[in-house]
């Protein structure tokens, strides 16, 4: 079987002609060189209108690479011809392997965009013999295009929350679909400021508004400020995963200035390796844990009173009616005030603060899933390791796209991975 035979089996240029293959070996680098032509009673197509129209000339020879037969390269050879357009001008002949000016066939660019989801890119680029620009600039194309081409009619559900993506007070603001059949990031924006999340409704809002129903967050003010302006008609569900990590600052605070004052006063270091005891579900105990805070529990310590309320907070997540759930969070909360822990109180005002959005957890329970956002937050994190950190803001936000989009993309005649 000859190589025009396999190129005519994967590809689907019917104007064109697969006329002969040479090899090539300059530069101690093996490669295939395809000669492509024209048929000879098809007229050229308008890279502008699509329309069919008379040739006026040709442009000079030029090549394509496309994908790798047998890890040698293969690169399409053609001189290009323009037509005359009564509507465009004189311009360029459209191509069905190329768009805009790059080096690469589309086929050759969805094949390493494809590896550089599963590899990291500098691998990709090492593997296939590409440079880094080559796959990022691949990556980059296929992405654009998926989010031209992406549906986001019916979006039930989003999830908002931020990220740090480089040294220094540096935050990407993340907005995901996370319905129950379609979980996936939807937008990225530069900081966590107000002005962010407002450009997501301005660019997003008209199609995903009508659709609407839930919103999840966690209690930063600008983010709440903008959702309760902008997603009016939607019930606002507050992270449980963010609410439960304040506590546990709050008694980690409380540890921290306790093991201080025993040991200013010459006590025993009881708390010392008691962190971890504190912080983790007792379901997720080591033995040694375990054991560590049995002995614990036994000393009157400002540590685990705080540790008490924040296990006994942990019934308000099993409460079915929001009502009695409200009445359960108002005796916690001034249990606390009353505790004079001022780490824990201050959670405790904040609860109180946010108590109708802490409420419609439960008028949500079922419908929307605050958890899969936390996933994401780690994937967006393992894909920025992957890369060992980004330059540039446009990098991180093409990766993301790519990894967490779940973008759509375009039936090839042939399947290359």
């Amino acid at each position: 079987m000859q190589v025009q035979t396999l190129l005519n089996r994967v590809t689907n240029y019917k104007p064109f002609v697969f006329e002969k293959v040479e090899l090539d070996e300059a530069q101690g680098r093996m490669s295939l060189r395809v000669r492509v032509r024209a048929r000879a009673n098809g007229q050229p197509v308008c890279d502008g209108c699509g329309r069919r129209r008379p040739g006026y000339d040709r442009l000079p020879e030029r090549t394509w690479e496309f994908v790798p037969l047998w890890q040698i390269a293969v690169f399409f050879v053609y001189a290009r011809r323009r037509v005359d357009c009564p509507k465009c001008g004189v311009k360029a002949e459209r191509l069905p392997w190329a768009r805009d000016t790059s080096q690469q066939t589309l086929e050759y660019r969805w094949f390493l965009a494809r590896w550089a989801k599963r590899l990291s890119w500098s691998e990709t680029a090492s593997i296939f013999g590409a440079s880094w620009d080559t796959v990022y600039r691949s990556v980059h194309w296929i992405v654009c295009w998926g989010l031209v081409h992406r549906e986001l009619r019916d979006v039930r559900a989003i999830g908002v929350d931020e990220i740090q993506w480089k040294r220094g007070h540096h935050y990407l603001t993340l907005v995901y679909q996370i319905d129950g059949g379609m979980k996936r990031l939807l937008w990225i924006g530069q900081e966590r400021t107000e002005k962010t999340l407002e450009g997501f409704f301005d660019l997003l809002g008209d199609v995903i508004l009508p659709t609407l129903r839930f919103v999840c967050s966690d209690m930063w003010r600008p983010y709440l400020k903008v959702l309760a302006r902008r997603a009016t008609h939607a019930v606002h569900v507050l992270d449980r995963y963010h609410i439960m990590a304040n506590l546990n600052k709050a008694i980690d605070q409380v540890r921290a200035g306790e093991v201080k004052r025993l040991e200013k006063d010459g006590y025993e270091p009881i708390l010392k390796h008691a962190r971890w005891c504190l912080l983790k579900r007792v379901a997720n105990l080591t033995s040694r844990q375990a054991i560590k805070l049995q002995e614990l529990v036994k000393y009157n310590l400002s540590t685990m009173r705080a540790w008490l309320l924040r296990e006994e907070f942990q019934q308000f997540w099993e409460y079915r009616s929001a009502a009695w759930a409200g009445r359960f969070l108002d005796q916690w909360c001034t249990r606390v005030m009353r505790s004079k822990l001022e780490p824990m109180k201050k959670q405790a005002r904040s609860l109180r603060q946010h108590r109708e959005l802490l409420l419609n957890w439960f008028r949500a329970k079922g419908e929307i899933s605050s958890g899969c956002v936390e996933g994401f937050n780690n994937k967006a994190k393992l894909t920025m390791r992957k890369a060992y950190g980004f330059r540039t803001s446009q990098g991180i936000e093409t990766a993301l796209y790519h990894q967490l989009g779940n973008l759509p993309e375009p039936i090839l005649t042939h399947d290359f991975c």
